[in-house]
């Protein structure tokens, strides 16, 4: 009968296994227009026919510059953050596992021999003196039958945990993959700013001699002299500076890459920098649903729900179940016959009357939810945002590149006519420094600017979810 009853709470597991009393997980509505804004999305530079999505991009085909490839390769195999976040990806995953052998019994077998000699006096005659005995048990000990899904739930919780995990990774990849590529560029703007300072302080060197030699003679005075001194020591510290930051830059690349960098790898300039391709945002905003923090945002308010479930199926009876069976024999033979082994069935009903901390748990499980609702949809915002303010840049970079190169074109005339005018006699000093530092700003200005433009680009593809495969 034991056997029956055994068989019975086996088969009624199995068929009430798949169940929960989780409520039904419904994809919330997006809290974000579905089309892109109009006044930032491609006003002046619409994206080329055909362009493909970041989706559709892996970061190899993304960015076509073969150093930066080589650099992003090496951080993929050594960044410790990208490693540690692998790591976190193993550790949910044997929480997952730990959670879900939950469900199933544990097995367990004990087994014992002895082996005894009687006394002559005390065996009877043609009987053995010796006797052996074995012992073997074999059963399950404290296996909780889920009927009401509890368990199923708490592997359910268990499981977007893990899966939210390896979306965190995922965006630590995308993270780093745009951090090593934003820092490159930065490098080789700062390369080419060094490179700006360098050609201007050799310039203003020139321009000084030439007034001190014109000064040693008496066709120039003592102001425009130190006014051109002061021109050659702001130069010089700009190099200083911009060599510092140069340094900075390269040990940047360094740290992200975890390990040294060759100078084969670094870039010159950004004209030695191959732009990356062209990509389009895609028709709708439903496209920021594949980032990886918004899937992982999901995944965590699918736990919650799960959570919800497991809170509701503490409010029901607990079935656990104990049984053995076992033989004693001195033979192994025949081990779970039914004329030689012994079975015992303990059925345990754990019925909650009052629990104060289950009436807890139900109310924290549906505040968590709620929390769980409100980070999706704020994450949704936060990549829609961020989507829109990277299109409003791409939509108006290159006009503001084309006007700063108007200006550099013009501030070069000017320093040269009035460089021309102060060597003739014609103009004082004053109005060639004017022109310098003009000039100096303007090509400043239109290396930063043509950094945005690349930066942009880059930030687009992370913030639609391209580099994390």
């Amino acid at each position: 009968m034991n056997r029956q009853w055994f068989f019975a709470l086996v088969t009624m597991a199995l068929f009430f296994g798949g169940c929960t009393m989780a409520p039904e997980y419904t994809r919330p509505e997006a809290p974000v227009p579905t089309d892109w804004p109009k006044d930032s999305a491609y006003p002046n530079s619409p994206p080329p026919d055909g362009a493909p999505t970041a989706a559709d991009l892996r970061w190899q085909e993304f960015f076509t510059d073969p150093k930066l490839q080589g650099m992003i390769e090496t951080a993929l195999h050594n960044n410790r953050d990208l490693r540690l976040a692998a790591l976190n990806v193993e550790k949910a995953r044997s929480l997952y596992g730990v959670q879900r052998a939950e469900l199933l019994p544990a097995v367990y077998a004990t087994g014992m021999g002895s082996k005894q000699r009687g006394s002559a006096d005390l065996t009877a005659p043609g009987q053995p003196r010796t006797t052996e005995l074995y012992n073997i048990n074999l059963g399950i000990a404290s296996w909780e039958i889920d009927f009401f899904g509890r368990l199923r739930s708490l592997e359910e919780q268990a499981m977007q945990e893990y899966l939210a995990t390896e979306q965190a990774r995922r965006g630590a990849q995308i993270a780093l993959v745009s951090e090593v590529a934003r820092v490159y560029l930065t490098m080789a703007a700062d390369r080419e700013i060094l490179n700006l300072a360098r050609s201007t302080l050799q310039t203003q060197q020139g321009v000084y001699d030439l007034i001190l030699r014109q000064y040693e003679v008496e066709l120039a005075n003592e102001m425009d002299l130190r006014r051109a001194q002061t021109q050659v020591d702001a130069a010089r510290g700009d190099v200083a500076r911009y060599t510092q930051w140069v340094a900075q830059d390269h040990n940047a690349l360094n740290l992200l890459a975890g390990s040294p960098l060759p100078e084969d790898l670094l870039p010159s300039d950004l004209a030695d920098v191959s732009p990356p391709k062209d990509i389009s945002p895609g028709l709708s905003s439903e496209s920021l649903l594949w980032r990886p923090d918004i899937m992982a945002a999901e995944h965590q308010l699918k736990g919650a729900y799960a959570y919800i479930g497991a809170a509701r199926a503490a409010f029901f009876p607990r079935i656990g179940l104990t049984t053995a069976v076992g033989t004693a024999s001195d033979e192994l033979s025949g081990l779970f016959a039914s004329d030689s082994g012994t079975w015992s069935f303990a059925p345990q009903i754990a019925m909650p009357i009052f629990d104060s901390r289950t009436w807890a748990a139900n109310r924290v499980s549906k505040a968590v939810q709620k929390i769980a609702l409100t980070q999706y949809e704020k994450t949704i915002q936060t990549a829609f945002r961020e989507v829109a303010d990277v299109l409003a840049v791409r939509g108006t970079i290159d006009q503001q590149v084309a006007a700063q190169q108007s200006v550099v074109n013009s501030t070069q005339t000017i320093y040269d006519l009035s460089l021309k005018r102060y060597t003739n006699g014609i103009d004082s000093y004053l109005s060639v420094l004017d022109a310098q530092r003009s000039l100096y700003g303007a090509q400043q200005a239109l290396i930063s600017l043509q950094l945005v433009k690349l930066s942009n680009e880059v930030r687009l593809y992370a913030v639609l979810g391209g580099g994390g495969e």
